[in-house]
């Protein structure tokens, strides 16, 4: 499979990946992973003759990808989906591809313990940190956390894995590496320091103590639209490089890395290939949460209900492509604090983005763990806004959207497959009421997702209230109208 991939019609590594050194052991080989920051470390080692590269870890899932990979001598293929051409990329960066379940444990441990690791990276979501997204803390009480702190030797989380290791790193006189968070959520540095450094207190308060000294934690923003592979996908990705590639995967043109220039052990210069290091990431993650994640997932729960399944189609409706640019810039906007950026200008890119007809990217898939994105994505924007006593309407609609979406019953009486690690928590407000202000009540009473405070607010109250009653009464794409023209 390696020469058959290496023949693909498409940019090929012409580096020598003998040369490679997997500084960098990354949890969580997804498909953004291999269209993000696979690609910015390929094009170092291509065009600036980098050696850095990586060993990919899959913990809980995922057997087939790393599989897949392995079958190929760890090349896959990265295609760029735009409305007018198709361009791809054979990635040669992974060294090694590993799985906790498959390879066993120690093999892992083994990896992460190798004295030339500089760096362990994370795209592993938001749930698999394990922590409240209310708060940003580790949730002591997480299956996951109360089954590893009783084996903190053998870990299941992402938190325990990344404590063994350094556990065990620091046993053997090895120094610390870099825990560098490439998910979506405000502060992610902060948010994988919180945890790590919660649960190694809990396991052992002197090597707690030795992390938050010894290890960094850089926060990132990551941007680049990469939706789930499909059979179609592959199909495609074949028919423009003449390969059949498993661990292929598409994306748009378009992508982006603003990265904390925080790390104990170097790092590679992915400056050279696009990313920009910066002091401070928290102004500029907050922009992209908020207005691009906040307006996708605004776009998936309102998109689904009406019908539509991929964010392109809601741009082929006027209303609401409308409203998202609306949310984006009067809602949105106003609550940041970032410098130099044109946010128009911003927004404006966002809707082009979302219009690709190429991307098919699927409102139910952004949908997905609604419970630990709506705070990043709504509630603090809401609380700007309440502060500030502005009108928030997109905002609450939004809110009110996630929870019609959750009620599980679409505007056809269908059933809604709800995909959120909440689930059950979720499901007993949704059971546990009656349809309108109950349900809303009961909703707003997940104190993991909505905190204590904002349920206390009137004014948020009230318009999720009102927005939640004209969704029953119109339906989505009515409503969506209404709010537009507002």
């Amino acid at each position: 499979m390696q020469n058959t991939l290496l023949t693909a019609k498409a940019t090929l590594p012409d580096y020598d990946r003998t040369k490679l050194v997997p500084r960098i052991v990354h949890l969580g080989f997804g498909a953004f992973h291999r269209a993000h920051q696979g690609v910015y470390t390929d094009i170092l080692a291509a065009e600036h003759n980098s050696d850095w590269g990586y060993c990919e870890v899959n913990l809980i899932g995922g057997e087939q990808q790393i599989a897949d990979l392995k079958q190929q001598d760890n090349l896959y293929t990265v295609a760029e989906m735009s409305a007018d051409a198709w361009t791809s990329r054979v990635v040669g960066v992974v060294k090694r591809a590993l799985h906790a379940q498959v390879d066993g444990l120690e093999t892992v441990f083994a990896a992460l313990c190798e004295p030339q690791v500089a760096i362990v990276s994370l795209t592993i979501t938001e749930k698999g940190y394990c922590h409240a997204p209310a708060t940003g803390e580790l949730m002591l009480d997480h299956p996951l956390i109360v089954a590893d702190l009783q084996n903190p030797q053998q870990p299941k989380s992402a938190p325990g894995v990344i404590v063994e290791a350094l556990a065990r790193r620091k046993a053997a006189g090895l120094p610390a590496f870099t825990v560098m968070s490439c998910d979506n959520m405000p502060e992610n540095g902060h948010v994988v320091r919180n945890v790590v450094c919660a649960y190694a207190r809990a396991v052992d308060a002197e090597l707690g103590e030795w992390i938050a000294q010894n290890v960094t934690f850089p926060s990132t923003m990551v941007d680049r639209i990469v939706p789930a592979v499909t059979a179609d996908t592959l199909e495609k990705i074949e028919q423009l490089t003449g390969v059949r590639d498993p661990a292929g995967v598409a994306c748009e043109p378009f992508r982006q890395w603003v990265v904390e220039d925080n790390f104990v052990a170097g790092r590679p210069e992915w400056e050279k290939a696009g990313a920009e290091l910066v002091a401070d990431v928290v102004p500029f993650e907050e922009m992209k949460l908020r207005m691009l994640n906040g307006s996708h997932s605004f776009l998936a729960y309102l998109g689904y209900l009406a019908g539509y399944q991929h964010i392109n189609e809601c741009m082929e409706d006027e209303n609401y492509r409308r409203a998202a640019h609306a949310l984006m810039l009067n809602e949105q906007a106003p609550t940041l604090k970032v410098k130099g950026v044109d946010l128009a200008h911003y927004a404006d890119l966002l809707i082009a983005r979302y219009s690709n007809p190429a991307l098919r990217h699927r409102t139910w898939q952004i949908a997905m763990d609604g419970s630990q994105k709506l705070p990043q994505r709504m509630l603090d924007s809401v609380r700007w806004h309440l502060v500030h006593n502005s009108d928030f309407s997109l905002l609450a609609l939004g809110v009110a959207a996630w929870m019609r979406y959750v009620g599980g019953v679409d505007e056809q009486g269908q059933a809604i497959e709800v995909s959120d690690p909440l689930l059950s928590t979720i499901q007993q407000a949704v059971n546990g009421s009656e349809e309108g202000e109950s349900r809303v009540m009961a909703l707003l009473g997940i104190e993991a997702i909505f905190g204590k405070e904002l349920p206390q607010e009137r004014a948020f109250v009230e318009r999720v209230q009102q927005a939640y009653q004209q969704l029953l009464t119109q339906g989505a794409k009515a409503t969506v109208a209404q709010y537009a023209q507002r």
